[in-house]
């Protein structure tokens, strides 16, 4: 159903609601006025007609009958329109309009008083009167005619009213929201063919002075956006899920192969010396390692790709070196590691994205920037600057070439003679990005070694675009110069 017919359907049942409810309201009125009147009137014949009452009491307590219907005859002349009985000891005279006599009449205290009988209305008003030590009352009746014509004529024209004003309110309302309506019938025609699925095209924003529409109209553009965004993350994790499983199915082709490469030797060669199954073994666990180290790098390159700005929050990034110093100090026991981290900063992002990244710094320094001795010396900074936050590792092992630091980001790449999975460098990058930061490599501060800066924005900010590390095309955040892979 259309609204304008909703409209009109409302109007047209509620207005004769509300013409019978004012109509209702108005006989009350009308019937209180015209008893009023009415009552006036009684009064102003009760006062004219107490004269004639007293005289017609002492003509009939003297016993003189020829006066008495004269004064009788006088007392009905005088009352006009108006029914009188006048009621004394032992007599009473009555004409004009009233009840019969078999009507009981009200307590004559009772004031005015309505009365019906015989099937209609009367007004009644009674008046003590007294002459000649006789005491009388004096019975004043008017039919009532409130409740008889004017009443009812009142009554007819609202009913009428009401009835006409169901159908000529309906058509108007229908009219007048049928116009009113205009505009949005004409933002249903402009979006009736729009198909997020197939087109880009969007309701414009046009301003048609209706409130309500333009709201709405806001409103679907807004929703129209968000799903736009929502299917362009949606397309954009069907590439990272494809992206995952070409970049597995590819690294993992060589472990793979020579892991079963190996299986066939132990298989077909049972009888093996056991330097050589030692040595095939060992082969075996490295590569195995790889291949898990391989997944997990992925798996945390497709998950920052996908990271939504609700997981951002404030972090302290002194408290995320310090437990990653920690946790590199165990797993590498004979490196010295120290930290030099200023307390009360505060950052706002990820944090699991944060605390990767420092683990894959540390586990870059332990992994290359060993002295040569063989000694590992790590040292991690956390300090504050106008807006930003720098993070800075630093090792004294060979360090990074010049012409290599703008590659070391790159998807897989691998220094001479690395086992690793080539990832570790590039979720650092992927992470910085991440954050609206950037990061560097440089020579260290001694001369020596390498040093890896990251600067992140202590406010934060909207996340990027585009979050294809995984899929290898942001080519744009790799631009800068990096460090060397830590695998």
């Amino acid at each position: 159903m259309r609204l304008s017919t909703r409209i009109a359907l409302a109007v047209g049942c509620t207005v004769p609601l509300l013409v019978l409810a004012a109509g209702w309201l108005l006989l009350q009125l009308v019937a209180r006025d015209l008893h009023r009147a009415e009552d006036q009137h009684l009064r102003e014949r009760a006062v004219a007609l107490a004269p004639d009452a007293r005289a017609l009491l002492r003509a009939s307590a003297d016993g003189r009958p020829k006066a008495a219907d004269t004064r009788e005859r006088q007392l009905f002349s005088s009352a006009l329109d108006v029914g009188v009985r006048l009621v004394a000891t032992g007599t009473t005279f009555s004409g004009g309009p009233q009840p019969g006599p078999a009507v009981t009449l009200p307590d004559r205290s009772a004031g005015f008083v309505t009365l019906r009988a015989d099937g209609r209305s009367w007004r009644v008003l009674a008046r003590p009167v007294r002459a000649a030590a006789v005491p009388g009352t004096l019975w004043l009746f008017s039919p009532d005619t409130a409740d008889r014509t004017q009443v009812r004529l009142v009554r007819n024209r609202v009913l009428l009213t009401a009835v006409l004003a169901a159908p000529l309110s309906g058509l108007l309302a229908w009219g007048l929201a049928a116009r009113a309506s205009t505009p949005l019938t004409r933002l249903t025609r402009r979006t009736a063919g729009l198909d997020p699925r197939t087109s880009t095209v969007r309701p414009s924003e046009e301003r048609t002075g209706v409130r309500e529409v333009d709201e709405l109209a806001a409103t679907l553009r807004t929703v129209l956006a968000r799903y736009d965004e929502q299917a362009a993350r949606t397309g954009q994790a069907l590439d990272t899920a494809r992206s995952f499983s070409s970049a597995a199915a590819h690294e993992l082709r060589t472990p793979l192969m020579s892991m079963g490469t190996n299986l066939d030797i132990l298989t077909g060669h049972p009888d093996l010396p056991a330097a050589e199954r030692a040595e095939v073994l060992a082969d075996l666990h490295r590569e195995h390692a790889r291949l898990l180290g391989l997944l997990v790098m992925l798996r945390d390159l497709g998950r920052a790709d996908l990271v939504e700005a609700e997981a951002f929050r404030p972090v302290d990034p002194s408290d995320l070196a310090d437990a990653a110093v920690a946790e590199a100090r165990r797993r590498a026991p004979d490196a010295d590691i120290t930290l030099d981290a200023a307390a009360g900063l505060t950052v706002h992002g990820w944090e699991p994205g944060l605390r990767l990244l420092l683990d894959n710094l540390l586990g870059n320094a332990l992994a290359h920037g060993r002295d040569a001795q063989g000694r590992a010396r790590v040292r991690v900074g956390v300090t504050g600057g106008p807006g930003e936050v720098l993070i800075t590792v630093d090792d004294h092992g060979p360090g990074v070439p010049a012409d290599a630091r703008a590659r070391v980001f790159e998807r897989f790449r691998r220094g001479p003679g690395s086992a690793g999975s080539g990832l570790g460098l590039t979720l650092v990058a992927q992470q910085a990005a991440l954050h609206r930061g950037s990061v560097t490599v440089t020579d260290g501060p001694d001369g020596t070694g390498a040093r890896f800066a990251v600067r992140l924005p202590s406010d934060g900010g909207a996340l990027p675009g585009r979050r294809d590390w995984l899929i290898g095309t942001a080519g744009a955040n790799r631009s800068q110069s990096f460090p060397k892979d830590p695998s």
